[in-house]
């Protein structure tokens, strides 16, 4: 299953904010058997983030989101996802109720511009987010998904791991792509490919080699249909 991770708000392009998210989400794809080829920071522009919707959604079959859930005008994530599927939001008013609740807990009212995170499109459902106001989207059409979390990773790595990892678990059946890292210190990178060159230029296993400041690095990958297999390959290399 191929994917891609867009990160979204200008203040990503303009370099105030640095993206973890893409990383970190990044990251946990291998073992749930996603293969993730593209990754983008795209402006708060409705057509720019709608346009790159569609691209994505003609070369991948999951977009994972971060970012652009808030309530503010320049928060255009569901709208562009609206107008990429063809779709028209509505308010549910349960969801407005759960934040009418949320600022009543913390002693304040609901201000009218967060209505816009209770608006909702026919093929998505809320992502629960019990540590923000803004719920997630999980839009599934045509065989393709898109899945949008908020930005702060207070609130995404929550999500990630109780509302979304699971259910992809239960849906994707392919191979799961498993990595072990070894770390050498005191020897070159020519020293290193001389001792274990035997093991390059297989695809899978596959051995890279990496050099980075604190050693030369080892990675073995291995994919496989389950995890436990993908570690039998792994073990003979390591």
């Amino acid at each position: 299953m191929k994917a891609e991770i867009f990160s979204i708000g200008t203040e990503l392009l303009m370099g105030e904010l640095t993206d973890t998210n893409a990383a970190w989400i990044a990251g946990r794809l291998p073992p749930l058997g996603i293969q993730l080829q593209w990754v983008s920071i795209i402006g708060d522009n409705l057509d720019m983030l709608s346009e790159a919707f569609i691209r994505g959604m003609e070369r991948s079959d999951i977009i994972f989101t971060t970012g652009g859930l808030g309530p503010t005008q320049d928060d255009l994530t569901r709208e562009a996802v609206a107008k990429a599927f063809g779709e028209t939001p509505t308010v549910q008013e349960e969801v407005v109720r759960d934040l009418e609740e949320y600022f009543r807990s913390r002693g304040t009212d609901m201000p009218s511009h967060n209505i816009k995170q209770a608006h909702l499109i026919p093929s998505a459902r809320f992502i629960p987010n019990p540590n923000g106001t803004a719920p997630g989207w999980w839009t599934q059409r045509d065989g393709k998904i898109v899945l949008n979390m908020p930005g702060p990773p207070g609130e995404t790595h929550p999500m990630w791991e109780d509302q979304i990892a699971p259910h992809l678990r239960e849906l994707i059946t392919g191979e799961v792509t498993i990595t072990r890292n070894v770390k050498t210190m005191g020897m070159s990178e020519g020293a290193i490919d001389e001792i274990v060159g035997e093991f390059f230029g297989h695809d899978n296993p596959y051995l890279g080699i990496y050099s980075k400041a604190d050693g030369i690095h080892l990675r073995v990958i291995a994919r496989a249909k389950d995890e436990a297999s993908a570690r039998t390959m792994i073990e003979p290399v390591e």
